[in-house]
């Protein structure tokens, strides 16, 4: 059988090619495209990262395809009701990164409300000690409103207790008994935007949870909160943020995703393609524009990369391949 191992880094293929001897890997570092993927049409098995798109017409181009392993908990990038029709399995790493991506949400929180970044760049930029455009605020006694309480959505919760705040949380399956143990109270979304005075998103990207805060909700957030997304950037509405941040609702933002950020890494060869649709290139206008903004904070979704997750992504990514090869299915979503 033959595996295809998209953007690869370099450091996994030796423990590949120990691990799973039985295979024979293609191992690139490049992404899935329409472009390469006839390079690689006898693949029973794929595994891919976040940045390639695995729709119908790539699914189509690997007739031989039995398996795809994504190496991330989210699968938004795979079309896994086409490939359920053809009895493609899917797998993806559900547990890899709870401390890593709740330490990065509560760093993006303190860079945010306390100005670490700022102070950095001013001083490295202009060699200036003027404190007064630094001030910031405390974390303790604030209300942290934490949509999506799985399992990166409680050990941030956890983080933030230590820092004196108080919370607030939405899910669509509340955790009762999470909540008695951690003192904690469920809402509504619209009650939690109500008084939150820091939003952070931890749940999946799905059709229910595409724009779950919109422009319509938005208006609802209390007055000069802050806002922080190391979920998925299709959770939030793009044009949502800016307006929002241009009217005083968000004091300031901290997103390390965003709308379509896959077409904003490839994109001139996105924007040159006639598919590309009108409402996709407004989303990275607006992009561009949040950018640039004084009171926003981007990171290039890292919030997963430590040395210690991004191992356990591959070991588990290898558990769930010779566990298809065994007929004994881990992690499947479909």
């Amino acid at each position: 059988m033959k595996l295809g191992f998209f953007e690869a880094e370099g450091w996994e293929k030796e423990i590949l090619e120990k691990e799973l001897s039985d295979l024979e890997i293609h191992f690139t570092t490049e992404r899935v495209s329409k472009e390469n993927v006839g390079n690689f049409k006898d693949l029973d098995i794929l595994s891919v990262f976040i940045c390639s798109e695995i729709d119908k017409d790539i699914i189509e181009a690997l007739p031989n395809l039995k398996l795809i392993t994504a190496r991330s908990t989210g699968y938004d990038h795979i079309d896994i009701e086409y490939c359920k029709n053809k009895g493609i399995l899917v797998c993806n790493v559900p547990e890899y990164g709870t401390k890593t991506v709740s330490e990065w949400t509560i760093g993006l929180m303190l860079n945010l409300m306390r100005k670490i970044y700022y102070a950095i760049d001013q001083i490295k930029e202009i060699e200036s000690f003027d404190l007064k455009s630094l001030r910031g605020e405390e974390l303790y006694g604030k209300t942290l409103g934490v949509i999506g309480t799985g399992k990166i959505g409680k050990e941030v919760i956890k983080f933030a207790k230590v820092f004196g705040m108080k919370i607030l949380a939405y899910d669509a399956f509340p955790d009762e008994n999470f909540a008695k143990e951690q003192a904690i109270v469920y809402t509504s979304l619209e009650e939690l935007l109500k008084n939150s005075d820091v939003l952070t998103i931890h749940v999946n990207l799905n059709p229910s949870t595409y724009h779950l805060i919109n422009k319509e909700n938005i208006k609802l957030i209390k007055p000069g909160a802050y806002l922080i997304n190391t979920a998925r950037g299709g959770i939030v509405e793009t044009e949502a943020i800016l307006y929002a941040l241009k009217e005083g609702i968000l004091k300031g933002a901290a997103l390390d995703v965003l709308e379509e950020e896959n077409k904003i890494k490839e994109e001139l060869e996105f924007l040159l393609k006639k598919e590309a649709k009108e409402e996709e290139i407004k989303t990275l206008w607006q992009n561009h524009i949040l950018m640039k903004m004084p009171n926003v904070l981007i990171t290039p979704h890292n919030a997963f990369n430590s040395k210690e997750a991004v191992e356990r992504i591959l070991m588990t990514t290898i558990e769930n391949i010779k566990g298809f090869m065994k007929g004994n299915l881990f992690n499947l979503v479909n």
